[in-house]
C-alpha cells in the first residue's frame, strides 16, 4: 500500500521551508464540515413548505412503500392467520403458475395482459396527443374569458368521482326510455347504419369489440383537458420574440406550431411521454370494474381486475400479488428503456 506524504494534500511553501495547507482544499473541507448544518439552517428557515411536504411523504409511505412489504408473499404459502414473515417460503411457484401453467387461470393472466397491454398502447396513442392539440388551441383563443370558459368546460371531468362518470357513460350506450333500452349515443349510431338495432338493443358495453372504445373515448373525454394544462404552461412561457422572428420570416400560423411551439415545449412533452410510458400497464381497476362484466372479459379484463378477482373474491392472495408484481416489474423496465431511448435521441431525459 502506497504510503501517505505530506505533498499530497499539502502545498510546499519555498521562501519558509515548511507546508502549508491549500487554500482551496481549506474552502472544500470547511464546507463538507459544516454540510448538514447548511442544511438544518434551510429546513428551519422554510419549515413551512416542509411542513406542507408531511402528509405526501406520508401518503407515499402508507400507500407505496409500506405495501411493497406484503409482496413477500409472492413466496410464500398462504396463510389467513399468520403474518407474512412467518409464513413458510414457497418460491417461485406462483409466477410458474401464472406463466406456465396449463390450468384456466394461465389463460386468464395472459389475457388480462394482453388486454392490459392493448387498452394502455391505445392510450398512449390516442389519448396523450389530445391534451397536446388541446393546449395549442388554447393558446390559439386570443379572448382571456372565452379561454377560461373553454379551459373550465375541459377540465370539469376530471373532478367527477369515476363511479359518476361509468355511469354516465352508461346511460348514454345502455339505458334508454320504456320504449327502449338503447341510450342515446346507441339510437344515433343505429341511425348512422354503424351499429345495428340487436347490438343497440343488447348493449355496448356487452359487446366485447365496443369496450375499448368505449374505455378509451371516455378516457379522452375525461382527462384531455385537464392534461393540457402542463403543456399549456410550457406554451405560455415561449418568448413572444419568437413568434414574432417567425412572422417577418413569412410563417402562418400552422407554421408558427410546426417551428416555434413545439420545438420549445419538446422537452416536456419528453418528459411526459416518459412519464406515461411508466404507466403504461397500470390501468385503474376502478374504471374497468364498473363498466366490464362476463360478456366483455374478452377485451375488459386487465391484471388489476384479475388480481382482485383472484385475490379477493378467490382468496388467492399469492396469485394476485404474483400477477401486480409481474405488471409492475414489466413497467420499470419500460420506463428505463424510455429513458436511455429518449436521452440518446433527443438529450432529454427524466433521469
Amino acid at each position: 500500500m502506497k504510503k501517505t506524504i505530506a505533498s499530497d494534500y499539502l502545498i510546499y511553501d519555498e521562501a519558509t521551508g515548511t507546508y502549508k495547507e491549500d487554500p482551496e482544499q481549506a474552502v472544500r473541507d470547511d464546507v463538507e464540515k459544516h454540510q448538514w448544518a447548511g442544511v438544518l439552517h434551510i429546513i428551519i428557515r422554510d419549515w413551512r413548505l416542509y411542513l406542507m411536504l408531511v402528509p405526501m411523504v406520508l401518503v407515499f409511505l402508507f400507500w407505496r412503500y409500506f405495501p411493497m412489504y406484503e409482496l413477500l408473499g409472492c413466496f410464500k404459502i398462504q396463510d389467513e392467520v399468520k403474518p407474512v414473515a412467518e409464513q413458510f417460503y414457497k418460491g417461485f411457484s406462483n409466477f410458474k403458475l401464472l406463466l406456465s401453467g396449463s390450468s384456466s387461470m394461465s389463460t386468464d393472466f395472459w389475457r388480462a395482459m394482453r388486454n392490459t397491454f392493448l387498452l394502455s398502447f391505445y392510450g398512449l396513442c390516442f389519448g396523450f396527443p389530445m391534451p397536446i392539440i388541446i393546449a395549442l388551441f388554447f393558446n390559439e383563443i386570443k379572448s382571456n374569458i372565452a379561454r377560461s370558459v373553454y379551459q373550465v368546460m375541459t377540465y370539469l371531468p376530471k373532478f367527477m368521482s369515476t363511479v359518476v362518470m361509468t355511469t354516465l357513460v352508461t346511460m348514454l350506450v345502455k339505458q334508454g326510455s320504456l320504449t327502449t333500452n338503447m341510450g342515446i349515443l346507441s339510437q344515433l349510431f343505429v341511425k348512422l347504419g354503424l351499429i345495428t338495432s340487436e347490438v343497440g338493443n343488447a348493449g355496448l358495453l356487452n359487446s366485447p369489440q365496443f369496450f375499448r372504445a368505449i374505455y378509451q373515448i371516455s378516457g379522452i373525454w375525461e382527462g384531455a383537458g385537464y392534461d393540457s394544462i402542463v403543456f399549456f404552461a410550457a406554451i405560455i412561457a415561449i418568448s413572444p420574440t419568437s413568434y414574432e422572428a417567425a412572422q417577418i420570416d413569412g410563417a402562418g400560423k400552422l407554421a408558427q406550431m410546426k417551428y416555434v411551439v413545439l420545438p420549445s415545449i419538446l422537452s416536456t412533452i419528453v418528459i411526459m411521454l416518459i412519464s406515461r410510458i411508466g404507466s403504461l400497464l397500470n390501468v385503474g381497476y376502478e374504471k374497468v370494474l364498473l363498466l366490464y362484466n362476463k360478456d366483455t372479459y374478452i377485451t375488459a379484463d386487465v391484471v388489476s381486475t384479475f388480481a382482485q378477482r383472484y385475490g379477493i373474491q378467490g382468496s388467492l392472495k399469492g396469485i394476485a400479488s404474483a400477477a401486480e408484481m409481474m405488471n409492475n416489474v414489466v413497467g420499470m423496465l419500460l420506463v428505463i428503456s424510455a429513458n436511455t431511448i429518449a436521452r440518446k435521441a433527443s438529450d432529454v431525459s427524466l433521469y
